[in-house]
């Protein structure tokens, strides 16, 4: 098989092996590094990766130096075949943000939206606005997506149904090691003391049933059925040589969100439905960025938990756009797929594929976990007479 990573990014995952019970492995090309057989810490015996995550920086460093150690010195009687293995959610998720965090997806979907009007509202400029999800419903990369139903507006009734208008978005997450004290805001600088690492995320989304029920409260049904992520974590310090300055701020921050360094990452993203190519947008294109959106959702005084995931919100740039409502104008434009199929909305049995590239300073290129799903039909229920 094609190895997964290639360029020593060690990545942290759960895995189990047939008959074995899941525990804590890092990707190594195309096989997995076992670490509970390796260290004998009862950390890495356990089926999620929170009780690793919550011993704080200096042990995240020092286990990723012992093992590049180990790798050096020979460890291949604790590696596995990754085709043996099965992929496991790889933390408990504790709770779940999602922000709106580009600035071109916020002007694209104000034009879609509400045409005549504003796209951005002045307020967006000020912080980074967002919403809180559901945290059970985060799912591991390949798990199938159930086709949601609710109530949405059709012709002249609302009805209770399937979503027509059903969507992904490209997105970029970032998992928390490291707890906070309740009533105790995070600054900007103490980003990387609280976070563990980067995964890829695809943020389904059900428009049409999200566009009647959210005013005046915002996101709720249709975007809390499902959210996939990477099966595999990579660790925030593998992208230190990817950070890069963020676009000019205007107006300029409050004070709580100024970052004095490179806070952004250059990272390359690359979206995909059946094979086909669709979408290449840039991160580093993010008008807001990840140290002041964990500063943002500390300001109040709110607490971060081991395992909270917060994401970037949909991944656009310049003409590149990381969701399907942008991709096709809400299906006005369809795309066209290599098979000569033509794609507006998603349909059942399609399958979405999320990559990532880091670019880093000294030309080293990182492959980050990629995230996948393929639509299923939406199961029986009960619904309204149209």
């Amino acid at each position: 098989m094609t190895p997964l990573f290639e360029h020593g990014e060690l990545p942290y995952g759960i895995f189990s092996v047939p008959g074995g019970e899941p525990r804590v492995g890092v990707a190594v090309g195309d096989r997995i590094l076992d670490l509970a057989s390796l260290f004998g810490d009862t950390v890495f015996f356990e089926p999620s990766l929170n009780g690793f995550m919550a011993q704080g920086r200096e042990a995240w460093t020092a286990a990723r130096a012992e093992i590049r150690h180990a790798l050096r010195s020979g460890a291949d009687s604790h590696l596995v075949p990754a085709a043996s293995a099965m992929s496991h959610l790889p933390f408990e998720v504790a709770d779940f943000v999602d922000f709106n965090s580009s600035l071109r997806h916020a002007t694209n979907v104000g034009r879609i939206l509400r045409p005549g009007s504003e796209p951005v509202r002045p307020n967006w400029y000020r912080m980074p606005v967002g919403y809180h999800g559901r945290s059970g419903t985060v799912v591991v990369s390949e798990t199938p997506i159930v086709r949601p139903r609710g109530q949405y507006a059709a012709a002249d009734d609302v009805i209770v149904a399937p979503t027509a208008k059903l969507d992904v978005e490209a997105e970029v997450g970032f998992v928390v090691g490291t707890p906070s004290v309740l009533s105790e805001r995070v600054s900007t600088s103490d980003f990387s003391d609280h976070v563990f690492g980067v995964v890829l995320v695809l943020d389904w989304s059900a428009r049409d049933i999200q566009s009647y029920e959210y005013v005046p409260l915002g996101p709720f049904l249709g975007k809390s059925f499902a959210t996939s992520m990477s099966a595999w974590v990579l660790p925030l310090e593998a992208l230190n040589g990817a950070r890069a300055r963020a676009p000019v701020q205007e107006p300029a921050p409050a004070d709580y969100l100024r970052v004095d360094d490179p806070s952004a990452f250059d990272l390359r993203l690359e979206l995909s439905l059946n094979g086909t190519a669709v979408s290449a947008p840039r991160f580093d294109d993010m008008y807001w960025t990840p140290p002041q959106q964990l500063a943002h959702l500390t300001v109040n005084g709110a607490r971060v938990r081991t395992g909270d995931l917060f994401a970037s919100g949909t991944v656009s740039s310049g003409d590149q756009c990381g969701s399907f409502l942008e991709l096709t104008s809400d299906g006005e434009r369809p795309l066209r797929l290599a098979d000569g199929s033509t794609r507006g909305y998603l349909a059942d049995g399609d399958r979405v594929l999320l990559r990532a590239t880091a670019y880093c300073a000294d030309g080293a290129r990182l492959s980050l976990g990629p995230v996948g799903g393929t639509v299923s039909p939406a199961r029986p229920g009960v619904g309204v007479p149209h």
